[in-house]
C-alpha cells in the first residue's frame, strides 16, 4: 500500500471512528467537542477500540455470546501486540516481547480495518502505552467468566480494567506524560464506571449480571431477589445514597490531577465528561434512587447549562478533594 493510499485509509478510520462515537457515546461526544484537531481525532480513534470490544462481549441481544469470543478475543491481543512491534519500550512489561506473542493463529477482528489504522496512528503518535490496552481485554475476559461480584475489591478491579484504564489511555492524548497523572486519570474511569452500574441495575438484570456486591447489599438487608422485585425502600435508599457517595469521592479524586494536562481543551474536557457524569447521580438521587422505573439521564439542555458551568466556574464543575479522600468501604470491605 502506498503512502497516500495509508493516510487515506487512516482517514477514512477516523472518521468512521467518529460515527462510532457519536452514535454510542453522545456525552463524550458532547464534551469532545472542546478537543480540537489531532487530539479530537485520537479520542474518537480510542472509543471505537473500546466499544468494539465491549460489543463483542455483549452482543446484540441478551444472553448471546458468539462462540468464537475467547479466540476473537485472543485475536485483539495480538493485533495489539503488532502496535508495539515498532516501539518495544512502551510494550507491556508483564507480557513481554510483542515480537515474543504474536501467533500465526486466525480469528475474526473486531476492528473494521481503517478503524484500526486509525487507532496504530494514534498509539504512535501519542506513545500510548500497551498495558491499558491488554487490561481493557481482561475486563472483557471478566465478563465473560464472572456475572457476579461478592466484595468491592472484586468490583473495583473490573471497573478499574473496563474504564479506569481508559483514563490512561487518554491521558497522553490531552498532554500529559506526568505519572502522577496515572492515578486521578483512572479515577475518572472508576467514578464513571461505578455510575453506570449504579444507573444501569435493571439493564444488567435483564443480561443476566449483577454487579452490584453482595457482601454490601446484604449489609444493607438486601438480597438479588429485592434487585428483581425493582421496590425503591428504605433498605435500598441507604445502599445507594453509599453507593453515590462512594462515587463522588472517585470524581473528587481525579479532579485533582486535571491540572496535570496540558493539551490545548483538555482540562475542560475531562471536567465537561466528569460533570456530566456526575449529574447521573444527582438525577438518580432526584428520583429518590429508583433506578428500576425508570433509567437515569442528562438532558440536552442540563447538558449545556454544565458546558457554560465548567468555563465560567471550572472548579465548581468536577470539585477536587479537600484533603485525603479515601473511598468509603463498609465494615466488610478488604480494599479500595
Amino acid at each position: 500500500m502506498s503512502s497516500h493510499e495509508q493516510q487515506d485509509l487512516v482517514e477514512d478510520g477516523y472518521r468512521r471512528a467518529k460515527e462510532v462515537t457519536r452514535h454510542h457515546a453522545k456525552s463524550f461526544f458532547f464534551a469532545s467537542y472542546l478537543l480540537f484537531g489531532q487530539r479530537r481525532k485520537a479520542a474518537f480513534a480510542l472509543y471505537a477500540f473500546c466499544r468494539r470490544l465491549d460489543d463483542l462481549v455483549d452482543g446484540d441481544e441478551p444472553h448471546v455470546v458468539p462462540m468464537d469470543l475467547p479466540v476473537r478475543l485472543a485475536k485483539a491481543r495480538q493485533m495489539v501486540a503488532e502496535l508495539y512491534l515498532p516501539m518495544p519500550e512502551l510494550a507491556s512489561q508483564e507480557l513481554g516481547s510483542p515480537a515474543e506473542r504474536l501467533m500465526a493463529a486466525e480469528a475474526q477482528s473486531p476492528w473494521e480495518p481503517s478503524e484500526f489504522a486509525a487507532l496504530k496512528h494514534t498509539v504512535r503518535h501519542y506513545r500510548i502505552p500497551e498495558q491499558p490496552f491488554q487490561d481493557l481485554i481482561s475486563g472483557m475476559e471478566m465478563d465473560l467468566t464472572k456475572n457476579r461480584y461478592t466484595t468491592w475489591e472484586e468490583l473495583d478491579l473490573y471497573c478499574y480494567r473496563v474504564a479506569g484504564v481508559v483514563g490512561l489511555m487518554l491521558t497522553p492524548v490531552l498532554g500529559c506524560a506526568e505519572v502522577k497523572a496515572s492515578q486521578p486519570a483512572a479515577d475518572l474511569g472508576r467514578a464513571m464506571q461505578l455510575t453506570n452500574i449504579l444507573r444501569d441495575v435493571r439493564e444488567d438484570l435483564e443480561r443476566g449480571r449483577v454487579y452490584l456486591p453482595s457482601e454490601e447489599l446484604a449489609a444493607f438487608g438486601l438480597s438479588e431477589d429485592d434487585l428483581r422485585r425493582g421496590k425503591a425502600d428504605e433498605r435500598w435508599r441507604a445502599f445507594m445514597r453509599f453507593q453515590v457517595e462512594r462515587a463522588r469521592v472517585y470524581y473528587a479524586r481525579a479532579a485533582a490531577g486535571v491540572h496535570y494536562l496540558q493539551g490545548f481543551g483538555s482540562q475542560s474536557m475531562v471536567r465537561m465528561m466528569g460533570a456530566i457524569y456526575g449529574d447521573i447521580l444527582r438525577d438518580i438521587e432526584a428520583r429518590d434512587y429508583d433506578v428500576f422505573s425508570a433509567r437515569a439521564h442528562v438532558t440536552t439542555r442540563r447538558k449545556l447549562a454544565l458546558a457554560t458551568g465548567v468555563f465560567m466556574r471550572p472548579g465548581a464543575a468536577l470539585p477536587a478533594p479537600r484533603g485525603d479522600a479515601g473511598v468509603p468501604l463498609l465494615p466488610t470491605g478488604t480494599g479500595g
